[in-house]
């Protein structure tokens, strides 16, 4: 890289990683009742963006790679922000908001892999509490770059159904046995993106994360159920690949995503040991239906957001109390400030939960 180009990553690197960030809060705290506050909040982060956009073009070839990565990631942010600006004049706003956030995890899995040669990029994908550590960023630096970690793909191209993705840490040590998340995505969305809702913390705390799509359009949540085999056939791949702790599998998701977690959790045969569902709807006939031996002790961590406007938030106080009835161990989180979205702050909380029960 010669001296113009280093200059130019100076430049750009900054108010992209900002915008990042802010499109992150802005996936966190979405919710129609209060959109302009949140867009108020957020101020105009793609502006300096815009203004540094013109240094990513005539690099040399050599490059190319780290050139395509920052400008990917560069016009998907400034995308995303042109049409969540737009989105209020929209027929559907709230759909408009919520497609306009899909740039956000296509331009992390553009950039991430530069995070193994730009300490900038290496900080923004670790969790904001151990960012300044710089024993553990030494160890991410000199992690041997083995190629079955990172973020892999098997069957899961954008627009196919029924494949998954993977995040297995940099510093995985195979003489150790790891913990597993399977993160399930919620309604029409896809595992390719929802891994990125994971991998930050996965990388700082770690974890091996597991992001399937689901077989249809979403989870068999209703009717024949043909995701519970495929979730069963995707652990027995991990299981063939990586050192995997059989006491901590857990089995969470988002919306209709952690609405499956239930019911195919509950299974008396399900192999995971921990549930964890967000933002998701529950009927007291998954307790009462449940095998009583399967939640005798199970732990469960729910999640639920006071200002959900697709799943009332009645609908999770019932769940943590039928289920603790049924003799699981239940953890309830109840938060203020969360709409129908995903409460990425928690996932750190929920992989000590996940070590310690």
């Amino acid at each position: 890289m010669d001296a113009r180009e280093l200059d130019d990553v100076v430049a750009v690197l900054p108010p992209l990683l900002q915008a990042l960030d802010r499109l992150g809060f802005v996936a966190r705290y979405l919710d129609p009742a209060h959109f302009d506050q949140v867009m108020d909040a957020v101020g105009e982060p793609e502006a300096a963006l815009v203004a540094e956009r013109h240094r990513l073009d005539g690099w040399s070839d050599s490059l190319a790679d780290v050139q395509a990565a920052l400008a990917t990631a560069t016009d998907g942010a400034i995308a995303a922000f042109a049409a969540l600006r737009a989105a209020p004049e929209a027929e559907d706003g709230l759909m408009a908001a919520f497609k306009a956030l899909r740039e956000l995890p296509r331009a992390m899995e553009a950039l991430y892999p530069l995070a193994g040669g730009l300490p900038p990029v290496s900080r923004f994908f670790l969790d904001p509490a151990r960012r300044d550590d710089i024993e553990f960023a030494r160890r991410l630096a000199e992690a041997p770059g083995r190629p079955d970690t990172g973020v892999l793909h098997f069957d899961n191209d954008p627009g196919t159904r029924g494949g998954f993705s993977v995040y297995v840490p940099e510093i995985y040590d195979p003489a150790v046995a790891w913990p597993v998340v399977f993160a399930l995505h919620g309604g029409s969305g896809n595992g390719r993106s929802f891994l990125w809702s994971w991998v930050r913390e996965a990388r700082t705390f770690g974890a091996i994360v597991v992001a399937p799509t689901a077989v249809g359009r979403t989870w068999a949540i209703q009717g024949p159920d043909a995701d519970t085999p495929n979730l069963a056939r995707m652990l027995d791949a991990i299981r063939g690949h990586w050192n995997v702790d059989p006491a901590r599998l857990l089995l969470g998701g988002m919306s209709d995503g952690g609405t499956f977690a239930y019911v195919s959790g509950l299974e008396p045969g399900s192999p995971f040991t921990h549930l964890a569902p967000a933002s998701a709807a529950f009927h007291p006939m998954m307790a009462a239906y449940a095998d009583k031996d399967r939640l005798a002790g199970l732990p469960i961590h729910i999640v639920h957001g006071v200002r959900d406007w697709m799943f009332p938030i009645d609908m999770a106080r019932e769940a943590a109390q039928a289920l603790t009835r049924a003799g699981a161990n239940v953890i309830y989180r109840e938060l203020d400030d969360l709409s129908h979205t995903y409460p990425r702050e928690l996932n750190g909380p929920i992989l000590t939960w996940l070590s310690e029960t």
